[in-house]
C-alpha cells in the first residue's frame, strides 16, 4: 500500500518505518497520524515482526507542529485530538519500538518519540517542546511521558522554558539511551534491533507490558504481574524451544507460539 508521509521496509523481523517529508500543517498532522494508525494496527498483526524502528529521511523529519495551529475545534475536542494524535498510535504496539533521531526532535515530533521505548540519537540533535511559546502546552504524551522519563524537575524546566537542550544532555538526563555519530546512527539502531529480535516474540512482548503496566501498579502488583506473566511464558512452545536449544548449544528458532 502506498503512503504519502511514510514507507515500510520489512528487514528480517524488524519492520522500519520511515517518517518522509511531512506538511506541518494541520491537513498534514492529519493524514501523518491517519496513516501511523493504519500502519501501527497493520504491524500488531504481522506475527513475523519482532520490533518496529522508527526513524525519519531528513533531519527534520521529528520536527512536527509544536502546537502553533489550532489542532481541535470548539466542539469534539477530545475525539478531535486523539484524530490528531501521533504518539497514540506507537504508544499502542505491543513490540519494542525504537526511534533513530537523525536531527532535531520538537513539539509532536519529541512527543512522538517519547511514546518509542528507546531513542537512539545522532549527536547534533536538539530535543525540545516548545508549546509554551505559543501560550500552550505539550498535549499528545509531552506532560506525562518525558516527567516518567526524565523525572519532574527535568521535564518542568523543558515544558515551562519551551528551551532546547542538545543530545548530550538528553543522554545526562536519561531521554535518550544513546548518542553516535549520524553516520554510525541506521547501523546501531538496526544492530539493537537485530539484536532485540533474535529474541522469543512473546518473552518481548510480555516484557514491555510487564514494565509499562507495573509503573501504574504498587510494588506488590507489579510483581503479582509479573510472575504470572512468567508463568504463562512457560506455557509455550518458545519457553520449551528455549530450553532444548540451550542443551543442544545451538540458537534457538523462536515462533511467537
Amino acid at each position: 500500500m502506498h503512503y504519502q508521509t511514510l514507507s515500510l521496509q520489512k528487514v528480517d523481523h524488524v519492520m522500519v518505518v520511515n517518517l518522509k517529508d511531512v506538511v506541518n500543517d494541520q491537513m498534514g498532522m492529519a493524514r501523518l497520524s491517519d496513516e501511523l494508525s493504519e500502519i501501527c494496527t497493520e504491524i500488531t498483526w504481522d506475527e513475523e515482526v519482532r520490533v518496529v524502528v522508527l526513524t525519519g529521511s531528513r533531519e527534520k523529519s521529528f520536527s512536527l507542529d509544536t502546537g502553533s495551529n489550532r489542532m481541535v475545534s470548539g466542539t469534539g475536542e477530545e475525539e478531535e485530538m486523539k484524530s490528531f494524535s501521533v504518539a497514540e498510535p506507537i504508544a499502542k504496539i505491543d513490540r519494542p519500538v525504537i526511534a533513530a533521531i537523525q536531527g532535531d526532535a520538537l513539539g509532536q515530533g519529541l512527543e512522538m518519540a517519547l511514546a518509542c521505548d528507546i531513542r537512539i540519537a545522532a549527536e547534533m540533535s536538539h530535543f525540545g517542546l516548545p508549546q509554551i511559546h505559543a501560550g500552550l502546552i505539550p498535549w499528545n504524551g509531552g506532560t506525562q511521558r518525558l516527567a516518567r522519563l526524565v523525572g519532574r524537575g527535568n521535564a518542568l524546566e523543558m515544558i515551562l522554558t519551551g528551551g532546547t537542550i542538545d543530545a548530550r544532555e538528553a543522554s545526562r538526563i536519561g531521554l535518550v539511551n544513546k548518542v553516535v555519530p549520524p553516520e554510525e546512527l541506521m547501523s546501531t539502531v538496526m544492530g539493537m534491533a537485530r539484536e532485540i529480535a533474535s529474541k522469543g516474540s512473546i518473552a518481548l512482548r510480555y516484557t514491555k507490558e510487564a514494565v509499562y503496566q507495573g509503573m501504574d501498579l504498587t510494588l506488590e502488583q507489579g510483581l503479582r504481574l509479573e510472575a504470572d506473566l512468567y508463568l504463562l511464558i512457560h506455557t509455550t512452545k518458545d519457553r520449551t524451544e528455549g530450553i532444548k536449544a540451550f542443551r543442544e548449544r545451538r540458537v534457538p528458532k523462536f515462533e511467537g507460539k
